[in-house]
């Protein structure tokens, strides 16, 4: 459905996108991560025609975008990080503006903005301005006008940013209702837990280019960090952390304040195995957990940054 080949995007001396190729397939709600300056906007923009790039090519729906490209145009939504609504319009009249801007029947434009208002949770407030609204109906709000006109491609760039939990949650499940009803997602966040949990592929970008692709369980296979196993309250001597060291696929023992911290390779569950050798030696200990490797521990490992740095 989308297809980027080799993008090169310059400011200057700056290389904002390095030979960046991806590929979007119909259907998927595609997660776009990379730390700030990563060039995850500048890629949309270039996907959206309103920059222009130095080489490579965008293709969409089979066709090159270019900045006159109204037919692919009128077939994506837009919902970017800044509110963009007019405060001089009310909730209706804000979303009646928007869908205007592709449907001009007004019979099926007023049907849409109905069916727009219900999915985004924002009934009884379609007089309300813009102001008199909280920032999760405000976004919620954002995103009705991106998505009025059910287009077929919507690119939300961190659409839940400073909102409540429960508006949180309500705009993550409409993004998956969109999705169920056909449309294909490109979706940006800071917020890793998203991610894994409503996006079916995920490229994690640096430097302009892509560092990894994959679902989240093939890019959890990509890295060297399998499990993790904590141990409170456990009293070792130098001979049993030795010991401990040698295990099979441990590469990281922390031991601090009688506290216990292993990180082990693969995907095999290793927390029987500590057990066992703990239970040999009569070594008691305090609370004890096990956390298999997260979509941050991916992040961590391949760009060496945190997602919200």
């Amino acid at each position: 459905m989308i297809e980027i080949t080799n993008l090169v995007k310059r400011y200057k001396d700056t290389v904002a996108l390095d030979h960046l190729n991806l590929q979007i397939q119909e259907g998927e709600i595609f997660g776009l991560l990379g730390p700030n300056g990563s060039g995850k906007t500048t890629a949309i923009n270039c996907m959206l025609a309103l920059l222009k790039y130095d080489k490579g090519s965008v293709t969409i729906l089979g066709q090159e975008m270019r900045p006159d490209s109204y037919e692919i145009k009128r077939q994506m939504g837009v919902v970017m990080q800044n509110v963009a609504v007019f405060d001089e319009l009310s909730v209706y009249e804000n979303i009646d503006y928007f869908c205007g801007l592709y449907i001009n029947d007004k019979k099926e434009r007023k049907r849409l903005v109905e069916e727009a208002i219900a999915f985004a949770g924002l009934q009884g407030y379609e007089k309300k301005r813009p102001k008199k609204l909280s920032g999760g109906l405000l976004r919620r709000l954002n995103i009705a006008c991106g998505i009025a006109h059910k287009p077929r491609i919507i690119i939300l760039d961190e659409p839940t940013v400073a909102v409540d939990p429960q508006s949180r949650n309500k705009i993550l499940e409409g993004i998956r209702e969109l999705n169920r009803q056909g449309s294909t997602i490109i979706y940006t966040s800071h917020y890793m837990e998203e991610v894994e949990q409503i996006c079916t592929r995920i490229a994690i970008l640096d430097h302009g280019r892509c560092l990894a692709l994959g679902t989240k369980e093939e890019l959890k296979k990509m890295i060297k960090t399998g499990e993790k196993i904590h141990v409170e309250a456990v009293a070792l001597t130098q001979e049993q952390l030795e010991e401990i060291r040698k295990l099979p696929h441990v590469f990281s023992v922390v031991y601090e304040e009688q506290n216990l911290a292993l990180r082990f390779s693969g995907e095999k569950n290793h927390l029987l195995a500590l057990l066992h050798y703990m239970e040999q030696e009569g070594i008691t200990c305090g609370r004890i957990f096990s956390e298999l490797p997260t979509l941050n521990d991916v992040f961590l490992e391949i760009t060496g940054k945190e997602l919200r740095d």
